[in-house]
């Protein structure tokens, strides 16, 4: 009787995959090698190479204890968490084998995924506002980002301060001062620093260890509640750029970009340290926006080859790069290997690891020229988004950024005459070929 008693009590733990070999000989695996197995055992999946897809709304408890206990850690009655799977709203296997991957890519303790970056981006910030509080960020956002701060946490009495993505540590002091007096005013506090390095579409570089030093000595006081610094690293990461290694707490991805990099998925991603990340989950619990099991699926899929496609499609962008520099009907470039201005290539030399594949060309004329290049693109597909394996072209001040006042877009540099380029695997000769064929009409 004694022996009923303690199974029906004490919860079996669910079982864990084999302990994870992370390094060889004191050799710490590299994470194009981790991506291959991390965070998977084949023993719990009837021996399967690969995580099968588990197509399931619901999880079936080893007992009533074990269920109570992952409620309680679920619904925050117990630190820690679920420590099992639950249901399909809170937490899921292929799902916690994709978090456990992208955490290696940034370093990071903890990862969550969601239906869509802005998903991630939304549940963000929603978890860590309160009426009156305020937002810093950097600009240029991508459009659904500051639009999010600007139209809608404004409704339930959150402002904002921004700052241009180039700003040094005085104007940086400046404007923390300013966010901290306006903050007091509304009876809030700093909530958030939320960075967007390089930018969407003009590839501005934000000094993140500029931004910690400001935000440590003018908002992290003994009597003030921490202020996070999250930041969208989707333009670079995860191969070229590690914020969270410079001073960010919070790195946030499109995972429909360069991650899933085949463009066909849609989803995205926030990691940090478990601290941060715990907030988040509890929210998103609530309101759900997991990323479903297919599409993690095809995710684990991509995460084995994103180091060989953003190698290829880097060294495509520079060869490109290079044709369209000194091309009479081209004004200008605003590419990571091209920098001309000199606070912005100190940051690009402490902070990035590759200038990426995706960059700016400003066509001589305005929106009517620009027009006239993308429509005569060949192999270059005309769509918005970018990260793919095929090169992709648009113009944001008409598409991604329409929604932006043409004020805000004058003083960020999205102009008429800005297309936005993300080059994909293809053969370089032959991008090289068709962006000059297309020029030929403009």
């Amino acid at each position: 009787m004694t022996d009923a008693i303690d199974a029906i009590e004490t919860p079996t733990p669910r079982r864990k995959p084999k302990p994870e070999k992370t390094s060889i000989g004191g050799r710490e695996l590299k994470p194009s090698t981790l991506m291959m197995g991390h965070g998977y055992d084949p023993v719990l999946s009837e021996g399967s190479l690969k995580a099968p897809i588990f197509l399931t709304s619901t999880f079936a408890f080893e007992s009533a204890a074990a269920g109570k206990r992952h409620f309680e850690g679920i619904t925050g009655k117990r630190a820690g968490g679920a420590e099992g799977l639950v249901y399909s709203r809170f937490n899921g296997p292929n799902q916690e084998i994709l978090e456990d991957r992208l955490s290696v890519w940034d370093g990071a303790e903890d990862a969550l995924t969601f239906s869509s970056g802005m998903t991630a981006i939304c549940i963000l910030m929603m978890a860590y506002v309160s009426q009156g509080d305020v937002i810093v960020h950097s600009g240029p956002l991508y459009a659904a980002s500051e639009g999010f701060v600007s139209k809608f946490l404004s409704k339930f009495g959150v402002t904002y301060v921004d700052f241009p993505a180039g700003a040094t540590r005085e104007e940086l002091d400046d404007v923390l001062k300013r966010a901290k007096k306006q903050a007091g005013e509304n009876g809030g506090k700093v909530a958030m620093i939320y960075l967007e390095s390089p930018a969407n579409p003009t590839n501005a570089l934000v000094d993140i260890e500029a931004v910690k030093e400001a935000r440590d000595a003018n908002l992290n006081g003994p009597n003030e509640q921490r202020c996070p610094i999250a930041i969208d690293n989707t333009f670079l990461g995860p191969l070229w750029q590690r914020p969270l290694d410079h001073g960010a707490d919070i790195v946030c991805y499109s995972l429909t970009k360069y991650v899933g990099g085949h463009s066909d998925l849609v989803a995205g991603s926030i990691a940090g340290a478990k601290t941060w990340m715990d907030p988040v989950r509890a929210l998103r619990n609530t309101m759900g926006g997991i990323v479903d099991p297919n599409t993690a699926w095809m995710l684990l899929r991509s995460l084995e080859t994103v180091e060989l496609r953003m190698q290829r499609a880097g060294e495509n962008a520079a060869k490109v790069c290079d044709f369209l520099k000194s091309h009479p009907k081209v004004e200008g470039l605003g590419y990571l290997g091209l920098i001309d201005d000199p606070r912005q290539q100190d940051i690009y030399d402490r902070h990035c690891k590759g200038a990426g594949s995706t960059f700016s060309v400003f066509i001589k004329g305005g929106e009517a020229e620009s027009f006239r290049f993308l429509d005569n693109l060949t192999i270059a597909k005309l769509a918005v988004s970018l990260g793919g394996t095929e090169t992709l072209a648009s113009h944001p001040a008409a598409m991604t950024h329409l929604s932006v006042p043409q004020e805000r877009k004058d003083a960020l540099g999205i102009t008429d005459n800005l297309v936005r380029i993300s080059v994909g695997i293809e053969d370089a000769d032959d991008l090289i070929a068709d962006f000059a064929q297309a020029l030929e009409h403009v």
